[in-house]
């Protein structure tokens, strides 16, 4: 069996990753883009070389890339990651006021700061950006006057494309949420505390002409501007689908088994590579949409209320948004969207059925029950093969999957794998150490991973020690992410 070929063009993958962190903030699908203009626009009138042009370009579009690594700490300490986010980027009093109660900002925000730059900076390592880009990315909520996060930085010690993105990020977002007066107001009151105010001074100066440019362009015309060289490569789109399992610590590994289990079946069913290496793609992505959805509602081990429901209903149709703004993806996108539609239109969020659902769904669809239904979630145990095939089967007689496509993924058990594209590591783990990893990346604290694998506290905490020096990473997400890149989760 021949190797999937999935390479995408850097651009795309990095505008599905935008739109994954627009979601996770509760902002507008285009914020990350508009961001990535303004800040280009600042960055000319503040006379860049290309090289600092291409970073803040790069790094405005991938700001928000570690916001699934550390969504459940958000969820934990504020309740709500995507509203508090929302709340944090608009400057509601409400977010100062719960800060305040959680012990302040270094108390609650410097751990989840720590996970996101360090996210965000392996992202833009894996897709073979800039160092200056890592650096600004590693960097990216520092501030002018030292007040920053995680590490509390000198202006001298920090990147200044931080402080363009962060400037044009708050021009962006405030002049939509306040209108363009207010948000000059507002900003000015940041004038030499997030961003120097002489960079005030040029946006207070521009930013009418430029929010009114921005707003007449053409998709294709900002696409232009922002497509640096360096996003004109080829990449593979498994990064996007590790980006989307970092939301959930018991989703690691999940979209990659399903783009596998997927195409194993489709090469049942059809020998043309372009269709499975579709199907495969469409199982890679198909989650995108996940992000708009607030962790407490996808841990809740009990029956969603209607609103709650509600949001999940929309998973797909984000999804499919995604699409429509990522090129080379679209296609995939559009297919990843019918992961939830059923043959007997009981699926979501069309509720097409039947004739409406081409081969290549009723293949992404059977392959995204099969997968989850043996893995655990919050609201039950994980199924065995067998109780898995029985349920499959049993919903199969109901007209809810396509016999042929069922009997096609549960023969496809066991097969040899198809091959996907994978990061070679440069120092091996060793064997207890990706035992260690895998446990960690689930949520286990060191304490759980010592019990289940009959180790010291000690000695977990020696491997994860480790693996973080081979993995060049200080957190565990950022360990999960480049692990799932070498194919060890």
């Amino acid at each position: 069996m021949q190797g999937i070929d999935s390479g995408v063009h850097a651009y795309d993958a990095v505008k599905a990753l935008a739109f994954i962190g627009d979601l996770s903030t509760g902002q507008p699908t285009d914020h990350s883009v508009r961001t990535a203009w303004l800040a280009f626009q600042l960055a000319r009138v503040l006379e860049f070389d290309s090289s600092g042009c291409d970073t803040v370009r790069e790094a405005s579009l991938l700001r928000w890339s570690g916001c699934t690594a550390n969504a459940s700490g958000f969820a934990d300490t504020f309740g709500d990651d995507i509203a508090s986010r929302e709340a944090m980027l608009a400057q509601r009093p409400n977010w100062a006021e719960s800060l305040a109660r959680r012990g302040g900002d270094a108390v609650a925000i410097t751990p989840l700061a720590q996970i996101h730059c360090d996210v965000s900076g392996a992202v833009a390592r894996m897709l073979c950006l800039s160092e200056q880009t890592q650096a600004t990315l590693r960097h990216i909520f520092e501030t002018w006057d030292g007040s920053g996060f995680p590490d509390q930085l000198g202006p001298q010690e920090v990147p200044v494309t931080v402080f363009v993105i962060s400037l044009a990020s708050d021009l962006e977002v405030l002049s939509r949420v306040y209108g363009i007066e207010q948000a000059l107001q507002l900003i000015e009151h940041r004038a030499n505390a997030y961003y120097p105010a002489s960079f005030v001074a040029i946006a207070t100066a521009q930013a009418a002409q430029w929010l009114s440019a921005l707003d007449r362009a053409e998709p294709a015309d900002v696409d232009a501007v922002l497509a640096t060289p360096p996003l004109q490569r080829m990449t593979p789109p498994e990064l996007i689908a590790d980006i989307i399992d970092l939301k959930l610590p018991w989703m690691t590994g999940y979209s990659r088994e399903v783009a596998m289990t997927a195409a194993q079946c489709c090469a049942r069913l059809t020998s043309d590579p372009e269709t499975i290496n579709l199907v495969y793609r469409a199982g890679l992505i198909h989650g995108i949409g996940r992000a708009a959805v607030p962790n407490a509602i996808w841990n809740e081990p009990g029956q969603l209320s209607a609103s709650a429901w509600e949001k999940v209903r929309l998973v797909p149709y984000w999804t499919s948004r995604a699409g429509k703004q990522t090129g080379t993806l679209k296609e995939a996108a559009e297919l990843a969207s019918y992961a939830y539609e059923r043959l007997d239109e009981t699926g979501y969020f069309r509720s097409s059925g039947g004739v409406a659902l081409p081969l290549e769904a009723r293949i992404l669809a059977a392959s995204v029950a099969s997968v989850a239904l043996r893995a655990p979630r919050p609201w039950r145990a994980a199924l065995s093969f067998s109780d898995a095939e029985a349920l499959l089967r049993e919903q199969t007689a109901k007209g809810r999957f396509d016999p042929e496509v069922v009997d096609a993924l549960l023969a496809s058990e066991g097969s040899p794998p198809l091959r996907a594209s994978l990061a070679q590591p440069k120092g091996r783990l060793s064997r207890r150490e990706i035992d260690v990893l895998r446990l960690i990346s689930r949520g286990a604290s060191n304490k759980d991973a010592a019990r289940e694998l009959a180790l010291s506290p000690s000695t977990v905490r020696t491997h994860v020690e480790s693996l973080f020096r081979k993995l060049e990473c200080s957190t565990r997400a950022a360990a999960t992410l480049k692990a799932s890149s070498m194919g060890v989760l």
